[in-house]
C-alpha cells in the first residue's frame, strides 16, 4: 500500500495507462532536436507512484526507485527527471542541488500530493526547475517536460564551476556595470538606481538591466510596480547553466521603458544562500548580454556587497546633507581605500541638495574628495512617484529631479567605454 495519500490526485487509476495510445502519440508535443534526445526518468520509493507517473508520459519513461540510481542514469545522458512525492524532503533536495553542476544536461520536475510554499522556496532553490501539485493535469505536465527539456543546454555549458561565460553563439556585449551604494539607510539609494536604470533603458541601444542586490529587503520591484515571478536568488540556483535564454525569462521587464529587473528575493532568509562569489559571478553573465548593468546595493558592507563592488565599473555613492550622512559616507570611503577601488571609479551624488541646512555643498563636495556627478534637489514628486510605482522620469519628466537623473544617465551613455574593474587583492586587506 502507498505511504503517500493519493486521494488528492484525480483519477489516479486510469492514470497508470493511456486510453487510447495511438491517440496520445498524436497528441503529444513534437519533439525537438533535444527533446529527442533527452528520456524521461521517473524516481520515487513507491512503485504504484512510478507507474502512476510513467502512465501520464506517452512515449514512456525509464524508472528507478533512489536517486542513487538515478545518478547513475544522468551521468550517462542528458534526462528530464520527473521527481516523485518521496523525493520531497530535505535529505533528497540537498542531494538534488548537487545535480546542476554534476549533470547540467539534465533538469527535473518535482510531483508532490500537497504544495506549500517552503517546499516551493526549497525545491525552486536547489534547482528544480517546476512543481507539479495534485491534482494532475497530464496536458499541462507534457506541456511543462517539453519546456524545460528546450531549456537544456547541447552539451555542457563553457562556464561551469569557477568560470563564467556565454557560449549561446551570441557576441557579449561587455556592458557598463553601475553599483549605486550608500552608508547609510534611508540616502535615496533605490530611488537613484531606478530612475537611472529607467532614464538608461530609454536612451541605451542594447538592453539596460536593474538588479536588486538588497538581498533582505529590497524595494525595487515596489518602486517599479512589479509582480516578478523569479528573484536573484532563482538566477544564482540555477549560475552553472544560465544562458541569455534562461536569464532573460528570469527577468521582469517594465513595460513603460523596457528595463529588465531582477527583484530581491521575496523571502528575506534568501539572501543567506547568495555568497559574494556568486553574486559577482551572476554579474559577469549579465554584463555579457547588456549595455548597462545598475544594481541597488544595501547600506552595509558585506561579501556580497564587496564583491559587487570589485565587480562595478562605477560606483554611485549617494549622500544626503546632513552631518550622519556625510560621516557615514567618509567612512564608506576610507573603507573603499582600503579595498584599493580606484578613485576614478566612485561619483558622489548629492541628494536634497538644495535642502536649506545649512550645508554649502561645495564644501561637503572638498571634504569628502570625490566628483560629483549629480545634485539631486528636494521635490514632492519624489514620495509620490514612489508611493505610484512610477519613476519620476516617467511620472513627472519636467520636473528638476527628473531632469537631474536624465544628465545623471547622460553621462553613462556619452562615456560608453568602462572602467576596468579592480583586480587587486585589497578585500583581504579589508577583512585582515
Amino acid at each position: 500500500m502507498s505511504e503517500y495519500d493519493f486521494n488528492n490526485f484525480d483519477d489516479f487509476d486510469s492514470g497508470l495507462a493511456v486510453a487510447d495510445p495511438a491517440e496520445a502519440e498524436t497528441e503529444a508535443p513534437t519533439a525537438t532536436n533535444e527533446a529527442a534526445s533527452t528520456q524521461v526518468l521517473v524516481v520515487d520509493t513507491d512503485s504504484a507512484v512510478r507507474d502512476y507517473l510513467t502512465g501520464l508520459i506517452p512515449q514512456g519513461a525509464e524508472t528507478v526507485e533512489y536517486l542513487t540510481d538515478a545518478e547513475i542514469r544522468l551521468a550517462s545522458g542528458s534526462y528530464l527527471v520527473l521527481l516523485g512525492p518521496s523525493c520531497s524532503n530535505p535529505e533528497s533536495l540537498d542531494r538534488i542541488e548537487a545535480w546542476a553542476q554534476a549533470y547540467p544536461r539534465s533538469q527535473s520536475i518535482l510531483v508532490t500530493p500537497e504544495l506549500t510554499t517552503q517546499l516551493l522556496h526549497k525545491a525552486l532553490r536547489v534547482g528544480v526547475k517546476d512543481v507539479v501539485s495534485a491534482p494532475i493535469d497530464q496536458d499541462q505536465l507534457l506541456e511543462t517536460i517539453e519546456r524545460i527539456i528546450e531549456s537544456i543546454p547541447a552539451e555542457t555549458p563553457a562556464f561551469a564551476a569557477g568560470s563564467t561565460g556565454l557560449d549561446d553563439g551570441e557576441p557579449d556585449m561587455m556592458g557598463r556595470v553601475i553599483s549605486v551604494f550608500s552608508t547609510k539607510g534611508g540616502s535615496g539609494k533605490s530611488v537613484t538606481a531606478t530612475n537611472l536604470a529607467v532614464a538608461l533603458a530609454k536612451r541605451s541601444d542594447g538592453p539596460v538591466v536593474l538588479v536588486d542586490g538588497h538581498l533582505q529587503f529590497g524595494d525595487v520591484a515596489v518602486m517599479l510596480k512589479l509582480f516578478a515571478d523569479s528573484s536573484v536568488a532563482d538566477a544564482i540556483s540555477q549560475l552553472d547553466v544560465l544562458d541569455r535564454v534562461m536569464l532573460r525569462d528570469l527577468m521582469t521587464e517594465h513595460a513603460d521603458s523596457g528595463l529588465l529587473v531582477l527583484p530581491a528575493p521575496t523571502e528575506p532568509t534568501f539572501a543567506d544562500q547568495v555568497s559574494g562569489e556568486q553574486m559577482a559571478q551572476l554579474i559577469d553573465v549579465l554584463r555579457k548580454m547588456s549595455a548597462h548593468v545598475i544594481i541597488d546595493l544595501p547600506a552595509i558592507f558585506n561579501d556580497v556587497v564587496l564583491n559587487t563592488i570589485e565587480a562595478s565599473d562605477d560606483i554611485i555613492l549617494v549622500a544626503g546633507l546632513d552631518i550622519p550622512n556625510i560621516k557615514n559616507v567618509k567612512i564608506g570611503l576610507s573603507t573603499l581605500a582600503l579595498l584599493d577601488v580606484p578613485k576614478e571609479r566612485l561619483h558622489l551624488l548629492l541628494n536634497r541638495a538644495d535642502s536649506k541646512v545649512k550645508l554649502d555643498v561645495s564644501e561637503v563636495e572638498r571634504s569628502l574628495g570625490v566628483d560629483t556627478v549629480a545634485h539631486v534637489p528636494s521635490d514632492v514628486v519624489v514620495p509620490i512617484s514612489v508611493n505610484r510605482g512610477s519613476p519620476v522620469v516617467l511620472s513627472a519628466p519636467r520636473s528638476s529631479v527628473a531632469r537631474a537623473f536624465e544628465q545623471l544617465a547622460a553621462r553613462f551613455v556619452d562615456n560608453k567605454a568602462p572602467g576596468a574593474a579592480s583586480q587587486s587583492q585589497g578585500r583581504r586587506k579589508f577583512f585582515g
